[in-house]
């Protein structure tokens, strides 16, 4: 009986909690849905801020070139020499005469691929306006097509616009002189050789300890596993992928001077070189090469169908390389989507000009090999969901069984 009046008391006690309850829980939710919104609005206004900084940043790398490009230029080929490093100090050599050696090495390449390739070609420049004859010769019959297409044109245009047309007076300047361009450009791209040689020599030569203290100073023993990783993984990439198409590179300059060399072709090796050097620019480079030495060709020969023989021979090499050597020897690792680098090419030639085409895919490795490590920003899944971040490589470990994962 007293159980039973108990019962009946604590009926009333449990019917008046449960809106204090209630009230609780709907506090509880709405200080989440607050928490939330905030969240959300600092998301926003981090990604904001962060496309702001994005879209000015192209502009001033390209307004400070003459700083950001000789920089640029040292640090991917530091990183492209590291491996070689530290090969040499493995042999026991200390970290600055290993780099010193490396730099040495490099300059050395460096000058005699530039003078088989510069010294001729200023002859083949100054010989140009003596050829015009003969290249008008090679081309007369292209030549004569398009004009008679030119003539229809303009009698088609005139016959409709004849009320309508008023004459302009086009002021044309006569260009400097290639030896006063490169006298004017010297001095400063001297300056810009010495510092961006400094600047590899003193990254390898701290390379070692600037590594150790980078993977050190972390604050726990997986986070320094995980730099020491994204490091190695940075190096590796990137040194691999320029040894290999430098090796491609220079095998194809070979074999193109040769063919040329058996073809008549003068100057051979210093088409084969050139050849090597714009090999370098993804896609558009080979089309420079092979429309410079089909003008090579109308330079030389009398012979249309003859002139056109050094192009189409390279043409065939470039074929086999681009579509059979280059992907065997360069594998799948390496392997990056052609739409990243047309994007890349096109970026980094809008904001560097030349150098940076040949900088593009190198700077893409190097970028692609930090972002997979750090995660990419999940710009879909943060307008319509609540990502911020993907990690493609974590994501791939954890779908695989635990005995693979690393």
């Amino acid at each position: 009986m007293q159980d039973d009046g108990g019962d009946r008391q604590g009926q009333p006690v449990a019917a008046s909690s449960q809106p204090v309850v209630d009230a609780l829980r709907e506090s509880t939710a709405r200080q989440a849905e607050m928490a939330y919104r905030r969240d959300r609005l600092l998301a926003w206004l981090a990604l904001t801020a962060g496309a702001g900084i994005i879209l000015a940043i192209p502009f001033a790398l390209r307004s400070g070139s003459e700083f950001f490009l000789p920089v640029t230029i040292a640090l991917v080929i530091a990183v492209a020499m590291v491996p070689l490093l530290e090969w040499l100090e493995r042999r026991g050599l200390p970290s600055p005469l290993a780099a010193l050696l490396c730099v040495l090495i490099f300059l050395g390449l460096a000058n005699a691929a530039i003078a088989s390739v510069i010294i001729p070609a200023t002859e083949w420049f100054a010989r140009l306006p003596s050829r015009i004859r003969l290249i008008r010769k090679n081309l007369s019959p292209l030549i004569d097509i398009y004009s008679a297409f030119e003539r229809f044109v303009d009698e088609t245009m005139g016959s409709l616009l004849r009320n309508t047309a008023h004459g302009r007076t086009v002021t044309v300047q006569s260009p400097n002189s290639l030896f006063d361009y490169v006298a004017s450009s010297a001095p400063h791209a001297l300056v810009q050789l010495v510092f961006a040689t400094l600047v590899v020599y003193f990254f390898l030569s701290s390379w070692t300890r600037m590594r150790r203290r980078t993977i050190t100073s972390r604050g726990s023993f997986s986070s320094a596993m995980t730099t020491a990783r994204v490091i190695q993984d940075m190096v590796d990439r990137t040194s691999a992928y320029l040894a290999t198409i430098t090796a491609v590179n220079i095998g194809m300059g070979i074999l193109v001077s040769l063919m040329l060399w058996f073809a008549g072709m003068p100057s051979p090796i210093m088409w084969g070189g050139l050849v090597a050097i714009l090999n370098y620019i993804p896609y558009f480079g080979p089309i420079v090469a092979a429309g410079l030495l089909a003008v090579g060709g109308l330079m030389t020969f009398s012979d249309l169908g003859y002139a056109l023989v050094p192009a189409l021979l390279f043409v065939a090499v470039h074929l086999v390389e681009a579509n059979v050597l280059t992907p065997m020897l360069v594998g799948r690792r390496l392997t990056i989507n052609p739409l990243l680098i047309l994007v890349a090419l096109s970026f980094w030639s809008w904001v560097w000009g030349t150098a940076g085409a040949l900088l593009a895919v190198p700077l893409l490795i190097i970028l692609k090999t930090i972002l997979d490590a750090a995660g990419w920003p999940d710009i879909a899944g943060f307008l319509f969901a609540d990502g911020t971040f993907t990690n493609t490589q974590q994501d791939e470990e954890a779908a695989l069984p635990p005995e693979f994962r690393k």
